[in-house]
């Protein structure tokens, strides 16, 4: 994902991934079972979620010790304003939408299709 490091992308998975609010130590051992690696140091996660902040993709309770976090915006919220960016940036619209269309499944292409001309 566009902007984020191997690491944050990790916690953005795990925090996607969850319903609740997640603290450091919770995502420290489930980074830790999901990679099969070397355990994570706390303060190395808390990093990573300090980070995530500042970029605006997680949200701390602080109101609790230690504090939970939890994602900003859904995973198809990411994956969708990363569309509209590189959309955004094409010199061409036109182009850059046909080769998408162009390289979608059928069945991907009936949802566009769907999505396009429902209600809106």
């Amino acid at each position: 994902m566009a902007g984020l490091g191997h690491l944050e992308r990790a916690v953005m998975e795990l925090l996607w991934a969850e319903t609740r609010p997640q603290t450091a130590y919770e995502l420290r051992d489930r980074l830790a079972a999901a990679s099969g690696d070397r355990e994570l140091a706390a303060t190395t996660v808390l990093t990573v979620l300090s980070r995530l902040e500042k970029k605006a993709f997680v949200r701390a309770d602080r109101g609790s010790r230690p504090h939970r976090y939890t994602a900003v915006a859904s995973r198809a919220d990411h994956i969708a304003e990363l569309m509209h960016e590189a959309l955004g940036d094409a010199g061409d619209r036109r182009a850059v939408l046909e080769r998408f269309v162009g390289g979608v499944s059928s069945s991907d292409a009936a949802v566009l299709r769907q999505l396009l001309d429902g209600p809106r």
